[in-house]
Parts: structure tokens; C-alpha cells; sequence
């Protein structure tokens, strides 16, 4: 079912806890390029993050997955449209991935992650593209970030590496 994107949005019920998470806490109602604003808010939960020990934040992200596969597909079929744009805790999960392989915890670093991350969330080369179309419901919203995020954090290891050695 494919509804009009301001009758599916105002759908959504922020005191709703699962309309919350997958709107980036209302970041993904800005009406302007929403995955974008989503990722950036993404940043601030990944900066409180960074002060936990690898493995834990490893787990919080593996538990952002799981929970996020079924508030993608909760507020998708609450709003009655697939993959609203509005829909970005996948850009929340995409970021933290990016941003756990940065070399240095400087703001040129997580720049560059932004920047890497958005550009393969938006372009989705294979195999993001195949993802994006062929997996459906709450993982289908997810899988296509976490893969840019997989995609982006090798880059920016591998730029890392080369740079800082």
C-alpha cells in the first residue's frame, strides 16, 4: 500500500517509543533531506559511545540492529508506505558503524565518515543496491545502511592506515 507521504507521516505518534527510535528521536521529520539530519544526529549518541569499551559498543550496535529491524518494520506499517524517509534509525545504525573504524577521534575524521557514508547511502552501488531492492520489511530498511556503513568504515580504515603510518 503506497500513501501519500504527508498522510503516512502524520501517522507517526512520537510518544510512540518505536516511532521515536526509527524517526532518530523526530530527527528524520525534517523536511529537508531527513536521511542527511538523521545521520547527523546520529553523531552526538556515537561521540557517548565512544567512551565505552569496544566490545560494549559492539553489542549496543548489534542490539540497534535487531531492535531496529523490527521498529523499521513497526513504523513502516504503522505509516502504511515501506521505507518512509522519515524512517532513519538505519542512518543511526549506518553512522555507528562507519565511525567505529575512524583512526583518530578528531572532527576531520567523523567529517570524513559523514561524507563516506552519505555518499554510499545515497548513491548505493552494488551490492547496496541489490539489498535495498531485493530484502523487504524492517531488515530490508536496515540492510542497505549497514552495509554503507560496513562499505564506509573499511575506507576509512584503509585511509587510516595509509595516512597515519
Amino acid at each position: 500500500m503506497t500513501l501519500d507521504k504527508d498522510i503516512a507521516k502524520s501517522r507517526l505518534r512520537l510518544s510512540n517509543p518505536w516511532h521515536l527510535l526509527a524517526t532518530g528521536f523526530g530527527s528524520g521529520l525534517s523536511p529537508f533531506i531527513p536521511g542527511t539530519v538523521g545521520s547527523l544526529a546520529a553523531i552526538p549518541f556515537w561521540w557517548l559511545m565512544t567512551f565505552l569499551p569496544l566490545q560494549l559498543y559492539s553489542l549496543l550496535v548489534l542490539v540497534g540492529i535487531s531492535v531496529g529491524v523490527y521498529l523499521c518494520h513497526r513504523t513502516a506499517k504503522d505509516m502504511g508506505v515501506h521505507d518512509h524517509g522519515s524512517i532513519v534509525w538505519d542512518e543511526f545504525i549506518g553512522m555507528w558503524i562507519t565511525l567505529m573504524a575512524i583512526p583518530a577521534l578528531t572532527w576531520q575524521w567523523v567529517a570524513a565518515g559523514f561524507l563516506i557514508f552519505r555518499i554510499f547511502d545515497m548513491w548505493k552501488p552494488w551490492p547496496i543496491r541489490w539489498f535495498d531492492r531485493n530484502v523487504h520489511g524492517g531488515m530490508g530498511i536496515m540492510v542497505d545502511d549497514i552495509i554503507a556503513g560496513v562499505v564506509s568504515a573499511g575506507i576509512l580504515y584503509a585511509a587510516g592506515h595509509y595516512w597515519l603510518v
